[in-house]
């Protein structure tokens, strides 16, 4: 199992433009942050999560080839702006690329990119083949991988993280139900959104993150999805417990 922080930023990015905090003027890299994507790979398959507006510029920097399929968490710009850019993989490829979202997503791509599903398409736009998926119910997008929605909610919007084997990816949660903790006993790696300090009606706080690690005891946990109201990495680091970080663009975690 592989996964690597494509971009670990909130909706803005990091640095914010025109701001001068001193995190947005900070010199250490880890403090620069795309939005937030991630590509996992498995079992031989590379799967994206999110393909966000700086898809582009993260797919070049990663050096990525190949995407076997592609997975949505929520219907927000920040982590769906960039599905255009996947035609270039489908030039690389040779083929359509299969995209796995909740109905609601569904129904906000064939509205806004309304292009790529008409019936008489221009040359060049992105192939992809969209598949609704259940958030009650595992799928298999690759021969013999199971992905395990896990509900979530961002605010008041319901969304859905994804469980692989013992590892599982949730960014955008302020709240996660009962049943959904119980789906995640037993990580060896959680990667989990945490915003900032600050409490925010949409996002877990540092501590609220922390509060979440402490009662599922993950292996290894790496927040992600940081504003620049976050402390500078190198400050937040030391003032986590074992087994806890604050992932960063272009970090590869590996079992």
């Amino acid at each position: 199992m592989r996964l690597e922080f494509l971009g670990t930023g909130t909706s803005t990015g990091v640095p914010v433009i025109g701001c001068q905090c001193e995190t947005c003027q900070s010199t250490d890299r880890r403090d620069n942050r795309l939005r937030a994507s991630v590509i996992w790979s498995v079992n031989g398959y590379n799967i994206l999560v999110d393909p966000g507006p700086d898809l582009r510029i993260q797919l070049l920097r990663a050096r990525a080839t190949r995407i076997d399929c592609i997975l949505v968490t929520h219907q927000h710009y920040d982590h769906v702006g960039g599905l255009d850019d996947v035609r270039g993989l489908n030039f690389s490829m040779g083929q359509s690329i299969n995209v796995y979202a909740e109905p609601i997503v569904a129904s906000a791509f064939r509205h806004n990119l309304s292009y790529i599903f008409a019936e008489n398409k221009y040359p060049g736009v992105p192939e992809i083949t969209l598949s609704e998926i259940d958030a009650t119910s595992s799928f298999f997008p690759c021969e013999g991988l199971e992905i395990i929605p896990i509900r979530v909610f961002h605010g008041k919007l319901p969304i859905v993280g994804f469980r692989i084997g013992n590892w599982a990816y949730i960014t955008d949660a302020s709240s996660i139900p009962e049943e959904s903790m119980k789906a995640l006993q037993n990580l060896d790696v959680l990667v989990l959104n945490a915003l900032r300090i600050e409490p925010h009606p949409s996002h877990f706080s540092l501590s609220e993150s922390l509060s979440i690690v402490n009662e599922l005891s993950p292996k290894r946990t790496y927040f992600t999805h940081a504003s620049h109201h976050m402390p500078l990495q190198a400050v937040v680091e030391r003032t986590l417990p074992d087994g806890v970080r604050i992932a960063y663009d272009c970090l590869v975690i590996e079992e």
